[in-house]
């Protein structure tokens, strides 16, 4: 179980971590949870219904780790390539579907943000030697998608477009600034690879 999740009986998993690796989770939960920031009239509202029907932007947020979280719903072939008109029919789509499903997708992200730290501060750590941390079912599911938007994030900044740039993340030298941060991508996806593994039928 060290370093990886392992399934536990009613569809749930489990992993062992130290007392740095659950530090590590929390302070990066914590970073997306601000970075995702509040809901539209914060995180409290005295009108649950007009929350609901509160609109989102409708233009791509600037922050590129954000852009990665929160990309355009349609594009076309070549950017460039494509026909002035059908570039901007794209960009009216794009617009109008993100008013109405950024907030509900930055909601989904602060929740499972939230079982994260949720989770591991209602774990009782043992001297240095950590703990096992159990989920439910649910609790998996929210936690997958979280390690997806952290690994997102992290890959941002890390200018990580595809496969073949995080092999060349391997060959990094030990000085270079980016490796504690490549080594935190790295360890992030092995425990989402082992965690999708636990949620499989």
């Amino acid at each position: 179980m060290p370093g990886h999740f392992e399934p536990i009986s009613g569809g749930g998993a489990a992993v062992a971590l130290d007392e740095v690796e659950i530090s590590i989770i929390r302070s990066l939960a914590v970073q997306l949870l601000e970075l995702v920031g509040p809901g539209p009239g914060g995180d409290a509202s005295d009108d649950p219904l007009a929350e609901l029907f509160a609109e989102g932007p409708s233009e791509p947020p600037s922050d590129p780790v954000l852009q990665r979280l929160f990309p355009d719903a349609y594009s076309g072939p070549g950017g460039d390539e494509a026909a002035p008109g059908e570039a901007d029919e794209l960009r009216a789509h794009s617009s109008e579907f993100r008013r109405f499903t950024e907030n509900d997708l930055r909601a989904k992200k602060r929740e499972d943000a939230l079982a994260v730290i949720r989770s591991l501060d209602s774990l009782t750590v043992a001297g240095r030697g950590g703990a096992v941390l159990e989920l439910t079912a649910d609790e998996s599911r929210q936690w997958l998608g979280a390690l997806n938007d952290l690994r997102l994030a992290i890959g941002s900044r890390l200018d990580i477009a595809d496969e073949e740039d995080t092999d060349v993340l391997y060959r990094l030298p030990d000085e270079d600034p980016r490796k504690p941060m490549v080594m935190a991508y790295l360890w992030l996806g092995g425990l989402q690879e082992t965690l999708v593994d636990t949620l499989m039928p």
